[in-house]
This record gives C-alpha cells, sequence and structure tokens, in this order.
C-alpha cells in the first residue's frame, strides 16, 4: 500500500511540475518575442547588422564579387611572452577577400597582389600584429588579431579594396 501511495504522490509531483512549466512557457515566450522584436527595430533604426559578422565591409560585398587571395606558405611568428615565461610561437597561415568590384582592384588586386608585388608589405604587417599577442590570446580570439591586421592593410592600401582577413592555420607552439 505504501508503494501505491508513494506512486501517487509522485505522480501528483510530476503533473504540478508540467503545469508549472507550460506556465512559464506561457509567460516567457511572448515577452522574449516581443524583445527581439523591439531589438530588432532598434537596429534596424540604427543601421546596425544584426548578424554578428567579423566585418561590416564583407557582409556588403556580393559573394560573386570576392576573390580569395591565400599567402604562399606559413608565416612563423614569434609571440609576445605570456605568464609562463616561455617563448612561443604561432605558425600562420593567411588568406585574404578582395573586392573586384573595388575601383582599386585593377591596380592593387590584379596587378599588385596577385602578382606578388605587396607579398612582402603584407607579410610585415601580418608579422607586426601578430608579434603584439601572447599564445593566449592568439588562440582565444583570433578575430581580433584578424580584424587589427584588416585594418593595417586598408590604411596600408589607402583603399577597402581588402575586405576580410584570415587565418586558415594557425598553430601556436
Amino acid at each position: 500500500m505504501k508503494k501505491n501511495l508513494m506512486s501517487v504522490l509522485i505522480l501528483a509531483l510530476l503533473v504540478v511540475n508540467l503545469v508549472l512549466t507550460a506556465i512559464t512557457m506561457i509567460s516567457i515566450v511572448p515577452s522574449a518575442k516581443k524583445s527581439n522584436e523591439l531589438i530588432s527595430e532598434i537596429c534596424t533604426a540604427l543601421d546596425l547588422e544584426l548578424a554578428s559578422g567579423r566585418n561590416a565591409n564583407l557582409s556588403s560585398v556580393p559573394i560573386e564579387n570576392l576573390v580569395p587571395y591565400t599567402l604562399e606558405g606559413s608565416l612563423t611568428i614569434n609571440l609576445r611572452n605570456s605568464d609562463d615565461g616561455k617563448e612561443h610561437y604561432a605558425i600562420v597561415s593567411v588568406v585574404l577577400s578582395l573586392d573586384n568590384s573595388n575601383e582599386d582592384y585593377e591596380t592593387i588586386g590584379q596587378k599588385g597582389i596577385v602578382a606578388k608585388v605587396y607579398d612582402s608589405n603584407i607579410k610585415n604587417i601580418v608579422n607586426d600584429v601578430v608579434h603584439t599577442y601572447t599564445k593566449e590570446e592568439i588562440q582565444t580570439d583570433p578575430e581580433r588579431a584578424e580584424k587589427e591586421i584588416l585594418e593595417k592593410l586598408q590604411g596600408f592600401f589607402d583603399s577597402n579594396v581588402v575586405v576580410d582577413v584570415g587565418f586558415v592555420q594557425v598553430t601556436c607552439e
């Protein structure tokens, strides 16, 4: 008899839990939808991107206008010393996304980068930026370094022909 009474009690508690969960979901879901709509309207009014893309320039360029350019070989870069006192190195392979609809693509993209005129300058900028990071920083947040490299490249070329920088491979030792 005690086993049946316990089973009934457990079943009653289960039903109460189910009812309370349903009430909670009914009250929370509509308010969450309203909050999302409000945030969307605010972002639209402020002309912000809702997608968390790495770069606004990349999201504004149609994919058919993107030309990837991969730097030959990988770069071995000495990283800033971290708290462990050891020297660390990063081996990175870099790819650039170029906008072939940009007016500077003819001079910088087709005749410059593709012809490898600026290869050493690009590698130098990548080296200078990555060198300022520790092993932990480059492993946890490589997007920050990519964004900084992009800004420096756009400043170097004085153009937005380079719309994205990405690490194909990052290996830290």
